[in-house]
């Protein structure tokens, strides 16, 4: 029998997170227990409902999705970058009007929902994340016995070795809550971190786009319009990257990238601010929990990815 891989994903719902999400909502090796929405591509209350109603779409209303944090820790309102809004639309979805799910978010707060699960299933579990780490975070200050929990962490986010996406060293998950962020990795958790460096070398295309729309299916259609914006306003070329989805995938299929072990941090303060970069006062320490991926088979991703949502 097949083990099925459990898994958290912690969104903040925009385009290539609602791929990211049904994706894993598609896989047969993924038993998905949850979203855990946060703010980022767009505010949290409207990226949770864009959960749900992908979600709704590809036939996975069983699925329950959890509210989380509407702002970096230690802030009390989230400003959301203007190139969010270019990429995403007004909202989060390419400005399309999805179909409505018939369900509500859970009324637990994502963060405690998160603290009970990791607490329950321990090493069994792993958590995607695809925006800010904010929920994960706050989950870490809640319990400071997680610190040393035993699971798996996948993050997309950062830049390593690659320019960032917001300024020239920061990537916009991480600049978005950089605190939440160095939290996280200087924890004892195993956290995969998946940045710019490989999300950038895989890549969907407009031929991507007919092929959906050719399926004549109502989903085939709106994820077709989906990547289509999501193209249209990144690189302005026919193709665009496997930013979100690339974190989902790594955490199925780790042999498909290259991985650097390090005592990884966040740069906190001046131009550097959001930077990913090593903890030099651990360089000679042994067995870092965390690792950056710095290279990536893209042709596997990029195969993996379709043919999972060609199901749809």
């Amino acid at each position: 029998m097949n083990h099925k891989t459990k898994l958290i994903l912690d969104l903040d719902t925009g385009i290539d997170d609602s791929i990211a999400l049904a994706y894993a909502a598609m896989h047969p090796d993924v038993d998905l227990l949850a979203v855990t929405g946060t703010f980022g591509n767009i505010e949290t209350p409207i990226g949770v409902r864009n959960a749900l109603d992908v979600l709704a779409l590809v036939g996975r209303s069983d699925i329950p999705v959890y509210e989380g944090r509407s702002c970096a820790l230690g802030q009390d309102t989230f400003c959301r970058h203007d190139v969010s809004a270019d990429i995403h639309g007004q909202n989060g979805v390419g400005n399309l009007e999805l179909p409505a799910s018939p369900r509500e978010a859970e009324k637990e707060y994502a963060v405690d929902y998160l603290i009970r699960k990791m607490q329950e299933i321990q090493e069994d579990l792993v958590i995607v994340t695809t925006g800010p780490l904010s929920n994960l975070a706050e989950a870490l200050v809640q319990e400071p016995s997680l610190q040393h929990w035993p699971g798996r962490v996948v993050s997309m986010g950062g830049a390593v070795t690659a320019r960032g996406n917001v300024s020239h060293f920061a990537e916009a998950n991480i600049s978005q809550d950089p605190e939440a962020a160095k939290l996280v990795l200087e924890s004892s958790i195993a956290v995969t971190l998946v940045p710019l460096d490989v999300t950038m070398r895989s890549r969907m295309t407009s031929s991507d786009v007919d092929i959906w729309r050719a399926s004549g299916s109502p989903r085939g259609k709106v994820l077709s319009d989906m990547l289509q914006y999501y193209i249209k306003h990144t690189l302005g070329t026919d193709e665009t990257y496997v930013h979100d989805p690339s974190a989902v995938i790594c955490a199925l299929h780790p042999e498909y990238f290259t991985m650097l072990p390090s005592f990884l941090t966040v740069e906190l303060e001046g131009a550097d601010r959001g930077r990913i970069i090593v903890d030099h006062a651990r360089l000679r320490e042994p067995n870092p929990p965390t690792r950056a991926c710095i290279q990536v088979d893209a042709g596997n991703v990029e195969r993996e990815l379709r043919q999972c949502l060609s199901r749809l």
